[in-house]
């Protein structure tokens, strides 16, 4: 029987895991959590990864509810993607910088004024803007995808400029971008990344693409959080500095223990401000009282969700096959 919670109290932490453990098992729960999750969370997590990945192994389960550790638009694909199962987020107010910098309202008009352009979206967007979108993209398949598409085509992208930017960079494309960013990525410092780099110059920069080109001029690897995780386990160096979100190290420290990861720094020469403010409203607390009540659960409209399944599915048809990896530290296996 499940231990409630009163307002202002919680449990030793012990028996808090031991309580998340038992309720996932009694309601048939998968627990995903996003790299940039505490690791506490991470570490009781089914399975780790990005976002998408995340709501694709989440739908391959037979699990009857999806707990999303992550921020809302997270949970709002795992919705789309399977709707038949139910979707709770520890959190309601674990939003996002750049899903709120694209209101719906201003979204439609700025489309209108560019009819002849294909829609790029990246997946940090509401499932409203994935509504209005043609292709939907991630930061691991977005250059892929804009590579097929026909040279004379006029493509837009929201909501994220800085990864509209480096895209643009790397194929040649020229593109329209809706003005939106990355709270934390827009945090790093070049002044002082260059001096960190002239601390450590023997390590690599990592960098997500989400970053403004002033830090990514300077990073040896661009790339999704798989994929700088997937660099700093294969490199040879033993200490990297990591411009993303610092909640990744976890997985790199525990995929590498024998090397060194630093946060790229912000203003102030440390990375603490560089933490997403959203990703950290998720608690194991929370995480237990989401799995208790079942609440906050996510809803998507049929409407609205089946206009927004069309281009995550264009996505997935133009998309590289995705490896699947487990969370080696996962309570269990589907």
């Amino acid at each position: 029987m499940s231990i409630p919670l009163m307002p202002n109290e919680s449990l030793p932490k012990v028996e808090l895991i031991s309580e998340i453990k038992r309720l996932r098992k009694e309601k048939n729960a998968v627990i995903l959590a996003h790299y940039y999750q505490d690791p506490e969370i991470q570490d009781i997590a089914d399975f780790v990864g990005d976002s998408l990945d995340l709501s694709r192994k989440a739908a391959a389960t037979d699990a009857d509810i999806i707990v999303f550790c992550g921020v809302r638009f997270m949970a709002e694909v795992a919705k789309i993607i399977s709707p038949s199962k139910t979707v709770i987020l520890p959190d309601m107010e674990a939003g996002c910088s750049l899903e709120d910098s694209c209101p719906p309202d201003e979204f439609i008009k700025f489309r209108e004024k560019y009819p002849e352009h294909l829609c790029l979206t990246y997946i940090n967007c509401s499932a409203d803007i994935k509504a209005m979108s043609d292709i939907i993209v991630t930061s691991s398949n977005a250059e892929h995808i804009l590579n097929q598409l026909p040279k004379d085509q006029k493509i837009m992208m929201a909501p994220d400029r800085h990864l509209g930017a480096y895209l643009s960079k790397k194929t040649g494309r020229e593109m329209i971008f809706w003005p939106g960013s990355c709270i934390v990525h827009e945090q790093f410092s070049e002044k002082e990344l260059i001096k960190l780099k002239a601390s450590h110059p023997d390590a690599p920069v990592t960098a997500h693409p989400e970053c403004p080109e002033t830090i990514l001029r300077h990073a040896d690897h661009v790339g999704s959080t798989s994929s700088i995780l997937k660099f700093v386990i294969e490199n040879p160096a033993k200490k990297f500095l990591v411009a993303t979100e610092p909640g990744i190290i976890h997985q790199m420290q525990k995929s590498a223990p024998d090397k060194k990861f630093i946060g790229a720094p912000g203003a102030d020469g440390n990375c603490n401000c560089n933490q997403c403010p959203f990703m950290a409203l998720n608690t194991l607390e929370k995480l237990y009282k989401c799995l208790n009540t079942l609440q906050p659960e996510i809803k998507v409209d049929e409407i609205t969700r089946i206009k927004a399944l069309a281009p995550l599915n264009k996505m997935l048809e133009m998309s590289p096959s995705i490896s699947s990896n487990k969370n080696p530290s996962a309570g269990r296996a589907f």
